[in-house]
C-alpha cells in the first residue's frame, strides 16, 4: 500500500509538473515578409513605416507575427531581378513591392509565393493581370489607376502657368508604364494646344544632360513623370527645377515638400498601409487570385506657394481651391 501511495504521489507531482507545458498556448507563427524596392532606404523608409503601421492597426507585432526582409535596387532596375531572386530563395511568405519595373521583376522570379503590389501603373494595361476585379495569378494590390492621371497633371499644370506653350516631359524609356503615360499626355497636349518635348533619362548620371536638353528647348514648364529613378533623384531634380526656374509638376508630394511647385497624385504612404490590408488577408489564407486590385479613391493636389512666389507665378484661385494642401 505505501509503494502503491508512493508511485500514485509520484504521478501526481509529475502530473503537475507537465500540465502548464500542455495548457501553454501554441506560439504564433512568424511571417517574413518581402519587400522588393527600386529606389535607397532613405527614400522608402516613410513608405515601409505606413505598412507596419497598416499591419500594427490589425494586431500584428513585428519581431511576434512578422519580419520585413527589404532588399534595395539603390535605383538601378538592373539589380532587380537578382534581388527578386534573393527574396524567393530565403523564402518569404509573400513579396511586397511597387513600381512596374520591380512588379515584373518579381513575377519572373516566382509563380507560387503571394505578391501584393502596393503601388503600381496599371496592372492590366502592363499584362501583369488579366483584369482588376480577378487577378487569376499570384498577384494583387494596388492599381496607381488610368493612365489619364498624367494627363490631369499636364491640365493642371497649364492651369497654373497659362502663358506656357512649351511643357517638357522627364521620363524614363525604360519603365514600361512611360509609354502608356505618354500617349495620354500627348492627348492632353492636343487638346490643350501645347507643344511637347519629350526628354528621356536612363540613369542618374544623365540628371544634367537632361536638364540641358530642357533648357535648351526652352520649355515654360516641366512634367516629371513617376519613377523610381527620379525619386532617388529627388533633391537633385528639385535644385535644377529651383536653379532653371522652371514650374514643375510631379506625381508624389514629396517633391513639393522638398521645393517642387506642384504634385498630383494618390498619398503613397496611404497606398502601403492598404497594402498590409491584402498581406494580412493572405496570410489569413486568401488567395492572392481572389483579392480584386484596387484603385486610388483620392486623389491630392499639393502646391508650394513658396516656389510658386520665388517663380513669380500667381496662382489661379480655383487651383488653389482644387488643393488638398497648399504650402506656405
Amino acid at each position: 500500500m505505501q509503494l502503491c501511495s508512493i508511485a500514485l504521489l509520484t504521478a501526481f507531482a509529475i502530473s503537475m509538473l507537465t500540465a502548464p507545458l500542455a495548457a501553454e498556448a501554441p506560439r504564433p507563427t512568424v511571417h517574413r515578409i518581402g519587400f522588393l524596392w527600386n529606389a535607397s532606404p532613405s527614400f522608402t523608409h516613410h513608405l515601409l513605416e505606413a505598412f507596419r503601421h497598416g499591419l500594427h492597426e490589425r494586431g500584428y507585432v513585428e519581431g511576434t507575427h512578422f519580419t520585413i526582409e527589404s532588399r534595395y535596387a539603390e535605383g538601378n532596375p538592373a539589380r532587380l531581378r537578382g534581388l527578386a531572386a534573393e527574396l524567393v530563395g530565403l523564402p518569404v511568405a509573400v513579396i511586397v513591392t511597387s513600381g512596374s519595373q520591380a512588379v515584373e521583376a518579381v513575377t519572373q522570379a516566382t509563380s507560387t509565393i503571394p505578391v501584393v503590389i502596393a503601388a503600381s501603373a496599371d496592372p492590366v494595361e502592363m499584362g501583369f493581370v488579366p483584369s482588376l476585379a480577378h487577378p487569376g495569378k499570384n498577384l494583387t494590390g494596388l492599381s496607381l489607376a488610368a493612365p489619364e492621371v498624367s494627363g490631369k497633371r499636364l491640365e493642371l499644370l497649364k492651369e497654373a502657368v497659362p502663358a506656357s506653350a512649351h511643357i517638357a516631359i522627364l521620363a524614363n524609356p525604360a519603365n514600361p508604364s512611360t509609354a502608356v503615360q505618354w500617349r495620354e499626355i500627348q492627348r492632353a497636349a492636343q487638346a490643350l494646344q501645347l507643344q511637347l518635348h519629350l526628354v528621356e533619362m536612363r540613369r542618374p548620371q544623365e540628371l544634367d544632360e537632361a536638364f540641358a536638353a530642357i533648357r535648351s528647348v526652352r520649355a515654360d514648364a516641366l512634367l516629371v513623370l513617376p519613377d523610381p529613378l527620379f525619386m532617388s533623384q529627388r533633391a537633385r531634380v528639385v535644385a535644377l527645377t529651383a536653379t532653371t526656374r522652371l514650374p514643375t509638376i510631379s506625381g508624389f508630394r514629396e517633391d513639393v515638400e522638398m521645393g517642387a511647385l506642384m504634385a498630383y497624385g494618390p498619398s503613397f504612404p496611404d497606398l502601403f498601409r492598404r497594402a498590409a490590408t491584402y498581406v494580412d488577408k493572405i496570410l489569413q489564407g486568401a488567395k492572392p487570385a481572389d483579392l480584386p486590385v484596387e484603385q486610388p479613391m483620392k486623389y491630392e493636389l499639393v502646391i508650394n506657394m513658396k516656389t510658386a512666389k520665388a517663380l513669380g507665378l500667381t496662382m489661379p484661385p480655383s487651383l488653389l481651391l482644387l488643393a488638398n494642401e497648399v504650402i506656405q
